[in-house]
């Protein structure tokens, strides 16, 4: 292990959050919340010094990355963000609990959206605006940015995207992984700009359309209302959840798109799994729910927007479906596993994996069926390798371990059954709300320190996509071979 190289690159990262920390502290100078300025101040400077010490004192001999430093780099520096990022919700009393500070920071850069403030609309605009933007920062990833800015010397910078970006295959777009990192963070601003635009010519706040572009872009869903987006008219609603479709969506499709590429781009079978996912989800739903609206209109809306919201991970919501009918329940409960596209800023085990285990299951039965045929897994016409099969094979099983392992850990709390399935559910898979007391008009306030704790690593474990953090917190890879 390159352990100066690990600590060399988190220094780096924590320079940035340290400039980052910088706007909502503008932000809150704007609202004259002159506790907030102070409150970033502090939790940028502290990052600052830290980061600087790290780059000054572990400046590493030789610039050699691999796969094990990649994954310990990412895993150590989001513990680190999410530390940092805590202090201001601390220091400022608006989360006067360390471990809650910790699991509110967690969720926004997971862009899982769960949350245990208990009366949003007390907290001042800078924190606000701090917890959707740490939504917008973790969507695409803060490490992703930072290859995209800062100068790199090294080739291998691909072992950091790999372990940050979701999906069991990250290609480059370009040549330079660089210039890649550069390519998804002007998608992922010109649309965040686009939505902001379409928010705001539908009435909605300056303010308001700010943080909840960034919260939709991340797939995040920390909202600033108590009824999250129940409050705004429809054409809020329908803005919002087209846009948590649209970055819902591997960004890779929106570069071909670019290029004149589009016969590629609409061929693509993650994307049309995805859309008939969402179709038929809504049409089911907007059935069952009628009842309780009794207008086509409004039992599609509400349907279609609780369905993007949970597939693309993002956790808006404009009605309690915690009390819809059990079908409707049952569909969405599903949904909170699924998840969107590889390559999209959502979390959940994502479309590409679910294709790839069922026509891994398909192949299979083939092959009991004709024992001396010979199949290959192809998706859009290309064959996919054994070693990504084997991958996503194993991640899946981890997966259900490490949903289990969380529900098991969480079960002496005083709730039922429900919520803590669901609480884990949706932690692991970045969703944010479950049903019962963690449903669409509760929170998870009512958890104690440690299953906060729990459910705040069940989040990054989630996010990160178990792997780099298994590895990076394996001891044998701390061997220093390349000091």
């Amino acid at each position: 292990m390159n352990r100066r190289m690990v600590v060399y690159r988190v220094g780096q990262i924590l320079e940035l959050e340290a400039v980052l920390l910088l706007i909502p502290l503008a932000v809150a100078a704007i609202y004259a919340e002159w506790r907030g300025v102070g409150c970033f101040a502090i939790s940028a400077a502290a990052a600052a010094v830290l980061g600087l010490l790290m780059i000054l004192i572990f400046k590493p001999s030789n610039n050699l990355m691999y796969a094990k430093e990649g994954f310990s780099i990412v895993t150590i520096a989001w513990i680190l963000l999410s530390v940092f990022g805590a202090v201001p919700f601390f220091i400022s009393g608006e989360i006067p609990n360390a471990a809650d500070a910790f699991f509110e920071t967690v969720s926004g850069f997971t862009t899982t959206g769960a949350s245990l403030v208990p009366d949003v609309e007390k907290m001042s605009h800078g924190m606000l605006f701090w917890r959707s933007f740490t939504h917008w920062m973790g969507g695409m990833g803060i490490l992703v940015l930072i290859m995209a800015i800062v100068p790199t010397d090294s080739g291998r910078s691909m072992h950091i995207m790999r372990a940050e970006m979701a999906g069991p295959v990250i290609g480059k777009l370009v040549p330079k992984i660089k210039d890649t990192a550069k390519i998804l963070y002007v998608i992922y601003l010109g649309i965040t700009v686009l939505e902001t635009l379409f928010l705001l010519a539908g009435g909605m706040p300056v303010f308001d359309s700010i943080v909840h572009a960034l919260g939709t872009a991340g797939t995040g869903g920390y909202g600033i209302k108590g009824d999250s987006i129940g409050g705004y008219s429809p054409y809020i609603q329908w803005v919002i959840a087209v846009f948590m479709v649209i970055f819902g969506i591997n960004f890779n499709l929106y570069y071909l798109i670019l290029m004149k590429k589009f016969s590629a781009a609409v061929k693509n079978t993650e994307l049309w799994l995805f859309f008939g996912m969402i179709i038929v989800s809504t049409a089911v739903i907007a059935a069952d729910i009628y009842r309780i609206y009794n207008n086509v209109g409004d039992s599609v809306r509400h349907s279609f927007f609780q369905v993007t919201s949970i597939m693309s991970t993002t956790g808006y919501s404009t009605a309690d479906f915690d009390k819809w009918p059990v079908l409707s329940k049952d569909i969405i409960f599903i949904l909170m596993f699924v998840g969107g596209c590889a390559g999209s800023t959502a979390g959940g085990l994502k479309i590409s994996r679910i294709l790839i285990m069922i026509k891994t299951v398909i192949n299979d039965i083939r092959q009991q069926l004709h024992p001396r045929s010979v199949t290959s897994l192809k998706i859009d016409g290309k064959p996919v390798d054994k070693n990504t099969t084997q991958r996503v094979s194993t991640y899946f099983i981890l997966y259900i371990f490490l949903i289990v392992a969380v529900f098991l850990l969480i079960s002496f709390e005083p709730f039922g059954f429900e919520t803590n399935l669901t609480a884990a559910v949706s932690c692991v898979n970045n969703v944010g709300p479950g049903f019962g007391a963690v449903g669409p008009s509760g929170n998870y306030s009512g958890y104690s320190d440690f299953s906060t704790i729990v459910l705040s690593f069940a989040m990054l474990l989630g996010r990160l996509e178990i792997f780099p953090m298994i590895l990076a917190l394996n001891p044998a890879n701390w061997v220093n071979k390349n000091k």
